[in-house]
């Protein structure tokens, strides 16, 4: 028997982003039937969103932090927030307070992004190329 693939890759949304029909992402192709979150057309534009996101966090929002960002992503009252910023922290080798010098330098968003869906979808990584495609895009 197969293993079912985690939401977030089902979707095409590693970071399981929430679909509002305000927000017109690239590759949005709709959303889950019966669920709250986007589908994407591609892995990449769902990574790409995930990271545009990220982005606004940081210059829209002031959003600085580990702690602060992921205090926005996974709100308290539907995760274990403290766990999911240390774990991301951790994986981007930062402490959760730190401040966050460069949202746009692609080691930092790289590893935000890769912390995230690794904790949104039970540590499932993609192709190294699908991954790299997506951050490109992110960056754009």
């Amino acid at each position: 028997m197969t293993q079912l693939l985690p939401r977030g890759v089902r979707n095409r949304n590693p970071g399981n982003i929430d679909f509002n029909p305000a927000n017109n992402w690239i590759g949005q192709i709709g959303k889950e039937p019966g669920g709250r979150f986007c589908i994407f057309d591609t892995p990449e534009n769902g990574i790409r969103a995930l990271g545009k996101l990220l982005q606004t966090y940081y210059n829209k929002h002031g959003l600085r932090t580990v702690a602060a960002i992921i205090k926005r992503w996974a709100p308290e009252v539907e995760n274990d927030t403290d766990v999911y910023i240390s774990t991301v922290a951790r994986r981007c080798g930062l402490a959760s307070s730190e401040p966050i010098k460069d949202i746009k330098n692609q080691q930092v968003l790289g590893g935000l992004v890769l912390a995230i869906i690794k904790h949104e979808n039970a540590n499932y990584e993609y192709p190294v190329a699908v991954f790299a495609e997506g951050l490109r895009r992110a960056l754009a």
